[in-house]
Order: C-alpha cells, then structure tokens, then sequence
C-alpha cells in the first residue's frame, strides 16, 4: 500500500519494484532513488536535445534552458499525472535552415513561436472533440510519408558538414554505429551522445576545435536570449512540423497508456496544449522547439518507474546546466565534422523511421492512394521543390506534407466513391498504435519523430 509523501505517495517501502509492480505517475521511490532516475532522464534527452542547437547555430545553454522550463510547464498542466521529458524537436531542423537562409536566426524563432501557438490550439480542440479526428487526417500511411521526407530533405545539410571535416565525420560515423550494437541499456540509447563525445575526441587530436569562446564564458550565468522576428515567407515551411508534433504527442500519450495500464486519453489535449506553449515560449526566447521524447520512455520501460517526481528531477537538473555559460560554450564548440557524421545517421534514421511506420502499420501500397500520394511527396520533399506565391516561398518539407495530405485524402475519396479503393477502416488505429510502440531497454536512441 503506497504511503502519503507529499505531491507524490511513496511507492511500498520506497525500495525499487517488485517483479511485476510498476511505479506508478503519482507515486515515487524514495527521493535518493528518485534522484538517481531523475539522472537518468537527463542522460537520456541530452544528447539529442543539445544536438538540435548545435546543428542549428543556437545556443545549446538556451535550448536546455527552455527545455527545462517546457518540462516543468508540461508536469505542471497534466497535473503530474503524464510523465514526459520536453527536448529538442528534430522537426524543426529543415524549417530552421531554410528560415535562416531566408530571413536569418530570428525569422527561425518566429516559426517556431508560430508552430507552438498552432500546436496548442489544436491541443484545445482534441481536449473539447477528442482525438479520432487526428487519426483520420494523418493515418499511418500519410504520417510515415511526412516522417521519412523530413529526414531526407536534410541529406544535402549532412553532406556540407561532412566536407568540412570528412575523417572526424567518418569516426563519428563508425563510433555511432559500433556503440548502437555493442552496448546495452542505457548506453545503447545514448548512442548519438557517445558518437559525438568520440568524434570530437578526434577533432582534438586534428586541431579543429576552436576554444576561443570557452575561455571567455563565465561558469554561471542566465543563457543568451533573443527575440523572434515574423516573416510570412518563412513561416509556411514550419506548419507541417505541427502535423508531425501532435503525432508525436498522441503516439507518447498512449505509449505511456499501454506501459502503465492507465487511461490517459483524457490527458492528450492538455499534452497537446503543454507542449505548444513550451515551444512557444523557446521560440520567444531563442530555443529550439521542443516535442516528448521516446528516449525517455526506454528508461523508463527499463526501470518501471513512471513516476512524475523523476521528471521534475530533471527538470531542475536540466536547468542548472543551462545556467553555466561555459557549459553552453563547450556545447557549441563542436566542429562541423562530427556534425556532419552524427547527422548522417540522425537524418538517415528519421527518413527510415517513416518507413518503420509503414511497416508496423502494415499499410497497404497496393492502393493507389497509399502509393501515390507517398511517392509524389517524398520526391517533393528530396529534392526540395520550391513554390512562390507573392512573397511567399514554399518549400520541398511544405510542399511534399500538403502533397501527402491532399493527394491520399483525395485519391482515397475518389476510390471509395468509384469502388477502386475501399481503404482501410483500422489502418489509422493500429497504425498509430504500432508507430508509438516504446523503445526496448535494450535499443539504441530514437529521434523524436515518431511518438
């Protein structure tokens, strides 16, 4: 019988759990051992959530310090009752490049703010109509289209980086592949982390690392903030990260569901609202945009513990490396090779877990709505299509997800009305069911475009 521990009641004796006993959301170990999971949290989401910075040209100290705030924001709405680490979002990153080409770092965060305040409306119409209508507009095999045209539309980034450093980016390489398969647990979905620490280990050793900055950092200090500015010609390119971010949230609310056993339908509006703000208030002050994190999720099916305490752990551990400028300077010392290796595999893993979605959803690219629509907009997207309007400029990402939407809806609208295309009444279910589906204790990390 659990015991009364303030917010949060004590799990039995506050030991870990026995076999079969999960920890359950409003419950926690005993604060050591929360401490210790909460640590853990931290582990899992850093590398991914300060890579998004790194590869973007923002600062990683402000990244991690929105992230922090966005964790604490997303605990704090759900009432405790959904555990969920708010990271970096790798969604974000072609908008992000395109919109600094086009307008610079703060025509960036204008997306970004935009993106964030679509999410959280979105979220307030699932919280009033609930959640079937998103399964409807996004089935697996449109979802897995948007997924797989994101990761690959940044392939050409990748490859830029790589020519700046291509032996540090090759290592890189070789060391995210190795440690993806010869570690287990948490080290094996740290992956990412470790091929980057190796790489730059290398960069070292080459002299491609500039200190110029670190020196002068102060050990503590508030982040670097910076304001967003709003062009239209840039912001079209972020809407479709909104339909990627409320897959990702649904999918992270009912993975949680099925882990815990518990009912949490109710909580994926509020979820959907937590996380618009949260990435509202990183684009107005500087930081990348911010989703739920399926790294998390693998520590704790490792652990089964559940517990919300472990995430406001770490979220004020998140907060105190954000306050260490030279911290952040080290962060953002990474050179352009080992860049350019982690995002090979990183882009490369997000274009095929796209794929994966097709696969666990079993669609069906006999129809020729599914086959079509996926490989009209994958072309799209690969080789960045651009569409002007005025002073609008639309671009591959933006231009590949209306493809997907409108080419499948109508195609399968067509077909039903005609008979050459009866559909699949159960796709859209089990399809987001199975592209959610928690990482194993022992797999390597996950982008968080899937959840």
């Amino acid at each position: 019988m659990a015991r009364t521990g303030g917010f949060w009641k004590l799990h039995g004796d506050g030991s870990v759990p026995g076999p079969g006993a999960v920890v359950a959301p409003d419950e926690r170990l005993s604060w050591p051992r929360t401490v210790g999971i909460g640590v853990q949290h931290v582990m899992a989401m850093f590398g991914a959530t300060v890579l998004v910075p790194t590869i973007t040209g923002f600062s990683p100290s402000t990244t991690l310090f929105f992230s922090a705030v966005g964790t604490a924001l997303f605990l704090l709405l759900t009432r405790g009752r959904l555990p969920s680490y708010l990271g970096s979002s790798f969604a974000f990153l072609a908008p992000i490049a395109a919109a600094e080409t086009a307008g610079g770092p703060a025509a960036a965060l204008g997306g970004i703010v935009v993106t964030g305040v679509l999410l959280a409306l979105v979220g307030l119409l699932v919280q009033r109509a609930g959640s079937a209508w998103v399964d409807r507009l996004l089935p697996p095999a449109v979802t897995g289209t948007i997924v797989a045209l994101i990761g690959l539309n940044l392939a050409p980034a990748a490859w830029t980086s790589v020519q700046a450093g291509p032996v540090t980016a090759v290592v890189t390489i070789a060391a995210i592949v190795l440690s993806s398969v010869l570690f287990r647990g948490l080290l094996g979905r740290l992956s990412i982390l470790l091929g980057v620490v190796v790489g730059y280990v290398v960069a070292l050793v080459r002299d491609e690392v500039d200190f110029s900055a670190v020196g002068g950092a102060s050990w503590v200090g508030l982040p670097q903030f910076t304001a967003p500015s709003f062009d239209l010609a840039v912001i079209a390119v972020f809407i479709p990260v909104v339909l990627v971010l409320v897959a990702e949230n649904v999918g992270h609310v009912r993975s949680v569901a099925a882990l815990t056993g518990r009912d949490l339908d109710p909580l994926t509006g509020r979820a959907l609202v937590a996380d618009g703000l949260a990435t509202t208030l990183a684009g107005l002050g500087g930081g990348s945009g911010t989703t739920t994190y399926a790294e998390n999720i693998g520590v704790m099916a490792a652990s089964r513990v559940y517990s919300t305490a472990a995430y406001a752990v770490a979220a004020g551990a998140a907060l105190l490396l954000s306050l260490s400028p030279k911290f952040g300077a080290v962060i953002a010392s990474v050179p352009a090779g080992v860049l350019g290796g982690a995002g090979t595999v990183l882009y490369g893993l997000i274009g095929v877990l796209g794929a994966r979605i097709w696969v666990q959803a079993r669609v069906d690219f006999s129809r020729p709505a599914v086959l079509t629509s996926a490989g009209v907009a994958l072309v799209i997207g690969i080789a960045d299509y651009t569409l002007t309007v005025g002073g609008l400029t639309f671009t591959g990402i933006a231009l590949g997800t209306v493809a997907a939407v409108g080419i499948y809806h109508l195609m399968a609208a067509l077909g039903r009305w005609r008979g050459t295309d009866p559909g699949d009444a159960t796709g859209a279910d089990r399809g987001r069911e199975a592209a959610v589906e928690p990482a194993s204790p022992a797999s390597a990390p996950r982008p968080d475009l899937t959840r």
